[in-house]
């Protein structure tokens, strides 16, 4: 049974509600004035407000907008009722986070037909939340085990292998057994170092924060050549890198453009075949910068990049892959905190661009 709060001061309007909602089998609960129904509000989460504009003590735009404050009451359905509809009203609750107008009075069917309607919307985006995050409890739960069992399997094996062997091997035999493990072990590192940042970046997320600072401008041609440089070479593709890179001084910090080239890189060799060109090229206008990483991989549909995410695989059943998507979120996460944006471009079969636009003046959060 869904829950209605009517905040509505004068008293005959308020019990006809009541009356009428409570008969439509919603649950109603009422408040005479706007403190009254903030309060309300934020001890029994409804799950739609129909509130009065014109009221004593606060008035209908006073609550909506300590309503949109509080996490939890930030996307509940928000009807507005009043006896002034004009454009200039209209638009000052809309820009507030208002869902809609009633004009007073209105008819059972105006008013039911609104609360469907707003219900209706509320029940498709948490069904849509609710398969999201399904999807991706799925895709922890298979991935995380195999993304840290197997470089941990090498270890162990092959220092066991070292172990029973050890009187028979050779100098070359412990070399290779060493850089095999080695391997594993960078792998294993490089899934914790970037679980940890992506928290952080996260977690600064969390507490408001959604730009850097403008650092001191980095030297972009010999940071993302150097970048994409070793990827290529950890890749053992260094022959089917390709770059052009205009040398320009870029408003983000040598770090941050570094890991993420690499992410970035990394994720254009992974998922392309050995022998097939990727492609980086940088760019600028007077007012962007820009970088753009072509492979011609296997691609992904629209569907696929619009769930990019941590954690998230696609096509893992067909395709025996390394990575659980963190690497992108953590690149296309760092490009958003300097104001930048991320755009994927795809076609399956074919490959994937990637490109980086970063304004040359980034905004402070502070």
């Amino acid at each position: 049974m869904a829950q209605i709060l009517v905040i509505e001061d004068e008293e005959l309007i308020r019990e006809s509600l009541e009356d009428l909602l409570t008969v439509e089998g919603f649950s109603v609960i009422t408040a005479v004035d706007g403190r009254q129904g903030v309060e309300i509000a934020t001890n029994n989460h409804p799950d739609l407000i129909i509130c009065d504009v014109m009221m004593p003590i606060m008035n209908g735009y006073q609550v909506l907008e300590e309503v949109r404050q509080q996490e939890h009451l930030h996307t509940v359905p928000f009807l507005f009722l009043t006896s002034v509809v004009d454009r200039h009203s209209n638009r000052r609750g809309m820009s507030l986070g208002a869902d809609d107008y009633l004009e007073k009075p209105c008819s059972r069917a105006e008013l039911m037909q609104a609360i469907a309607v707003r219900l209706d919307k509320q029940k498709a985006i948490k069904q849509s939340i609710e398969n999201k995050m399904n999807l991706l409890r799925s895709n922890i739960t298979l991935a995380l085990p195999h993304e840290l069992q197997t470089p941990l399997s090498g270890i162990m094996g092959l220092s066991e292998l070292m172990m029973l062997q050890h009187q028979e091997l050779t100098s070359e035999d412990i070399y290779e057994y060493a850089h095999d493990i080695y391997r594993s072990s960078e792998r294993l590192h490089r899934l914790i170092q970037n679980y940890l940042f992506y928290s952080k970046l996260l977690l600064l997320r969390s507490k408001g924060q959604s730009h850097f600072s403008a650092p001191v401008s980095c030297n972009s041609q010999e940071v993302i050549a150097t970048a994409a440089k070793y990827k290529a070479q950890e890749s053992d593709r260094l022959a089917d890198l390709e770059m052009n890179i205009s040398i320009l001084n870029t408003p983000i910090s040598a770090d941050d453009l570094t890991k993420i080239i690499e992410e970035l890189i990394d994720n254009a060799f992974k998922y392309s075949p050995k022998h097939t060109k990727v492609s980086l090229r940088s760019f600028a206008s007077q007012e962007k910068w820009f970088c753009t990483i072509t492979d011609q991989g296997r691609g992904m549909s629209q569907n696929q990049i619009d769930d990019i995410g941590a954690y998230m695989q696609f096509g893992r059943q067909f395709y025996e892959q390394q990575g659980m998507g963190l690497g992108l979120s953590i690149a296309k996460t760092l490009v958003e905190f300097y104001g930048g944006n991320l755009a994927i471009a795809s076609k399956e079969g074919v490959g994937t661009t990637m490109t980086i636009t970063i304004p040359f003046t980034v905004q402070s959060a502070f």
